[in-house]
């Protein structure tokens, strides 16, 4: 049975850095003889030079073997292996290379001859010794700063100063108890309640690890794992295995100080029992891959470390292979608040240092509040969702309905790792979730109150009123005799009886989100949008275009990124809408940054009353393409107060769809007092044929802008404009319009181009004969720039192509124009364009370069061809003049980018023979990454399927 894949994002942490990552991925075409077998890869990889590198894996360790001399670990060519292997390309079950077997045989008898030596009694006594030295300093320690008074305490410094000294007597759980209480406390207003809280424990531990020899064993066991004391692996799986098939049912990663742990929640299907695998890497997360996946069940052998209610565990025997996690089999009444409550009561009473308690709940639906998050039942009974946590992506897959949740009840409230749903188990936390502040802790139970206000102020200020206890938390206390230790004996019982005896809370259930009949989106396209967004890929537009006639909606899973990325990705937020469908605009509602995707009538009313400017702007956009109709009522039922800036980008957005029946607006826009307004207004007037502003403005360019015999254009602009003329806009300048004459800025020649852009192209025609005829117009050199530049205007804005091919013949006049050239060579007929391209040889690359935006996508065959033609001549320069400047791949890297976004996919092969043809290993490698990206856009193409 082969081991399963590690996923990309699996081999990315194991790669010492990310030069050696993106090293590896441009070995792709260059691995040959690759196997899997068991928890082994091996293959080869070429180099340099004539011999192939050999390479071997050992997915168990895992560790790396390579005949290169890299002194990276892994190298290069082991992560291509793994890489390769990630992706599906390396096949299963075939014989390893003798090389392989060889050091692998190596590795098994290391492992194997030397066996573990037994405990040492003297250094276990030793051991202990220190311990119980270091725990008492820390009891000496504790009682110090509830005797001061926790106020007056450093709550930095004091703590690392002890940490190290639990560190230097060999506690080290103890030690890392201590550096995360400053973290828990920062920015908590109840932090005295978390500190003496955390204190009570380790004070509680510290007595227990006294009377040690007296504790019945699986309870003395407990200590010492709370202690840190060490516990060996092979010990471990000495004892009895516990035989089930586990469900993977929740994993999470943490670091700190470069030390990578993750975190496995195992589940038995058969026993209900919980177990914990916890992992450890120091500077990098690789793993021992051991688990299955999230979601997966493996029937396997567990071995428990020893304690009260210990739930970590080491893998045994594995005896078949993992099956996917279709259903969570409960007995009766399990999976329930109430029973969970109960259960965590129990384990409590077994381990009283228990910080959290693996919990599994069936038929709750997250409920988010001012007050925080809740998980609720269908009759409201809820347990509280634990501050600081953002489960954003439950909320997402629940929808309101009712999903099965895996997580830790902790005494902060429950933290959210897994949910189960439609029969499928996903990663709660979402790290693209919005942020949103932590509510007010909740007041504390009067006898806690109480014991924090005593430590706050110090025994030596204020005594304990046992009064004021439960009565058998001062009766336990009553036998101390110094205050500050009775404090932290109270507190500690106080906290166990807080915890033990938690009752549930209420919610009130949101209305849940409307059901969506559109097909759902492949789990491989989904989870290839995932990986497009992150890296905001240039594949993008074309996988949108290719999924919008599938008309599909998104996994749940999906929705909060969804979100997300149609906050901070315009371009791209309509078809990210869509995609999201009813459910996100469900999800949106939940959260004032995403309150501006909602769409139904209550709600657009809403956001177009009090929303930002964003929000209306987006909201009315979204309106002109869905509903052009109530998009121009809107806007014109609340034109007179619209004010600033804002009037004018609202105006802008009528430009999407414009319509003859837009005219009236327009209009009364054009009317206005901004200049902003106006100018935006005669734009988007001028481009609505028939209009009565472009009748106006054909009627003064005859007037003012006479043509002569057919040929010659003689302008006579007036000096001052007339009212109506400067209501249609003509007086206004924008930033663009930099004229100059004579030292001084030109006016006329601004006003020019503004006429100019604005009279309907029809009439230069009648008055030339062709656009031909016109761009040939004997003119002064003063008016021949503005001119030009109006013209290209109003070409640009009506696409008429003809105007397009006589401007761009006749070349650019204006280094603004050059800007523009583009967009004129993409209203020639495509037939056209492609003849254009195919005459640009390779002196040409740059004009070739600038103008291949313009061509459709994908690029026909003879514009692709002729690419790739033109970038070979250019790798076989480089090989006959090495180091040639212009030559190497990296003076191309933009059109090979472009290329990688547009060339059709089955280019493929063609690019990477091209590659294999290569004599220069620059150029080669840049053939491979190109035919790589068109593999990739084929495959995502095929994944929309």
């Amino acid at each position: 049975m082969g081991t399963t894949p590690w996923s990309e994002e699996q081999v990315a942490a194991a790669a010492p850095d990310q030069s050696s990552l993106a090293a590896a991925r441009k070995l792709a075409g260059k691995l040959g003889d690759a196997v899997a077998q068991g928890s082994a890869l091996a293959g080869t990889c070429a180099g340099s030079g004539r011999t192939p590198y050999r390479v071997a894996v050992d997915l168990a360790g895992p560790a790396f073997r390579c005949s290169c001399p890299s002194r990276k670990f892994p190298c290069k060519h082991a992560l291509a292996l793994l890489l390769a292997w990630s992706a599906g390309a390396v096949p299963d079950g075939g014989e390893l290379p003798p090389f392989a077997t060889e050091w692998l045989a190596g590795r098994a008898a290391r492992a194997t001859a030397a066996p573990a030596r037994p405990a040492d009694p003297e250094g276990t006594e030793q051991r202990r010794a220190r311990v119980a030295a270091g725990l008492a300093e820390l009891e000496v320690w504790l009682a110090d700063q509830v005797r001061t008074g926790l106020a007056r305490a450093d709550r930095v410094r004091g703590f690392e100063a002890i940490a190290a000294r639990m560190v230097d007597a060999q506690a080290p759980a103890v030690a890392s108890a201590l550096r995360r209480l400053p973290a828990v406390a920062a920015g908590r207003s109840d932090w005295p309640r978390l500190v003496l809280r955390e204190y009570a424990r380790l004070h509680l531990l510290a007595t227990a690890h006294r009377g040690l020899a007296e504790l019945p064993e699986p309870l003395a066991a407990g200590v010492r794992a709370h202690i840190g004391y060490p516990m060996a692996a092979e010990l471990v799986r000495s004892g009895p295995a516990v035989r089930d098939d586990w469900m993977v049912l929740g994993t999470r990663a943490t670091e700190e100080e470069r030390l990578h742990t993750r975190r496995t929640w195992l589940r038995g299907r058969h026993s209900g029992r919980w177990a914990m695998l916890v992992e450890h890497n120091f500077g990098g997360q690789v793993f021992a891959s051991a688990a299955p996946r999230l979601g997966s069940m493996a029937d396997a052998s567990l071995h428990y470390y020893p304690g009260a209610g210990n739930l970590r565990v080491q893998w045994g025997t594995r005896h078949g292979a993992d099956t996917p996690v279709t259903s969570l089999p409960l007995p009766d009444g399990a999976g329930r608040i109430d029973a969970t409550l109960r259960a965590y009561a129990a384990a409590l009473a077994d381990d009283p240092w228990l910080r959290a308690q693996p919990v599994l709940l069936t038929e709750v639906v997250p409920v988010p509040g001012e007050t925080g998050w809740w998980l609720a039942e269908s009759d409201g009974t809820a347990l509280p969702i634990a501050p600081g946590e953002q489960p954003w992506r439950l909320l997402a897959i629940s929808g309101g309905h009712p999903v099965a949740v895996i997580g830790d009840w902790t005494a902060e409230g429950l933290v959210p790792v897994a949910v189960f749903a439609a029969g499928e188990v996903h990663r709660a936390d979402e790290p693209l979730g919005p942020s949103v502040p932590s509510p007010e802790p909740p007041q504390p139970a009067p006898e806690t109150a109480e014991l924090v206000s005593v430590a706050l102020l110090g025994t030596a200020q204020r005594g304990l009123d046992s009064g004021r206890l439960p009565a058998p938390v001062a009766g336990a206390v009553a036998r101390v005799d110094d205050p500050a230790a009775a404090l932290l004996a109270a507190a500690a019982l106080q906290d166990l009886l807080e915890r033990g005896g938690v009752r549930a809370g209420t919610a009130v259930l949101p209305v849940p989100a409307a059901e969506d009949e559109r097909p759902l989106l492949p789990r491989a396209a989904a989870d290839r949008l995932a990986k497009l967004l992150g890296s905001r890929s240039p594949f993008l537009p074309e996988w949108f275009a290719a999924a919008a006639p599938h008309d599909f909606r998104a996994p749940d899973a999906l929705g909060v990124q969804l979100l997300e990325y149609a906050r901070t990705l315009p371009e791209y937020r309509g078809p990210l809408l869509r995609l999201a469908g009813p459910r996100g605009r469900w999800l949106a509602a939940a959260h004032p940054g995403w309150n501006d995707f909602r769409t139904s009538s209550a709600e657009v009313a809403e956001v177009w009353a009090y929303g930002k400017p964003a929000a209306r702007r987006n909201l009315l956009r979204e309106l002109r393409r869905d509903d052009p109709v109530r998009a121009r009522e809107l806007l014109a039922s609340t034109w007179a107060t619209e004010s600033g800036a804002q009037a004018a980008e609202l105006l802008a957005v009528i430009g999407d769809g414009l319509d003859p029946a837009d005219e009236g607006l327009l209009e009364t826009a054009l009317a206005g007092r901004r200049g902003d307004v106006r100018r935006t207004a005669a734009a988007l007037l001028a481009r609505l044929p028939g209009s009565a502003f472009t009748e106006r403005m054909r009627q003064r360019a005859e007037l003012w802008l006479p043509v002569r015999g057919g040929t010659q254009l003689e302008p006579a602009l007036p000096a001052e404009l007339p009212p109506d003329a400067k209501r249609d806009g003509l007086a206004e300048s924008g930033a663009e319009f930099g004229y100059r004459w004579s030292g001084g800025p030109d006016d006329t020649a601004a006003l020019l181009r503004r006429l100019v852009a604005a009279t309907p192209l029809a009439h230069w025609e009648k008055a030339f004969g062709s656009p031909v005829r016109a761009v040939a117009t004997v003119l002064d050199d003063r008016f021949r720039r503005p001119l030009f530049d109006g013209w290209m205007d109003a070409a640009l804005a009506a696409g008429d192509g003809a105007w397009a091919a006589a401007l761009f013949d006749a070349g650019v006049p204006t280094d603004q124009a050059l800007l523009r050239r583009r967009e004129l060579f993409a209203l020639l007929p495509a037939a056209e364009r492609i003849t254009r391209l195919l005459r640009l040889d390779g002196a040409w690359l740059s004009e070739l370069e600038a103008l291949l935006p313009a061509v459709e996508h994908p690029w026909p065959e003879q514009v692709s061809h002729h690419v790739l033609l033109l970038l070979h001549e250019r790798a076989r320069t480089a090989a006959r003049r090495p180091g040639a400047s212009g030559a190497m791949p990296t003076a191309f890297r933009s059109l090979l980018a472009v290329a990688a976004a547009h060339l059709p996919p089955d280019a493929a092969p063609v690019v990477a023979a091209t590659a294999h043809r290569c004599t220069d290993a620059a150029w080669g490698d840049a053939f491979q990454r190109l035919a790589r990206d068109l593999t990739i856009r084929s495959t995502m193409l095929e994944e929309l399927q």
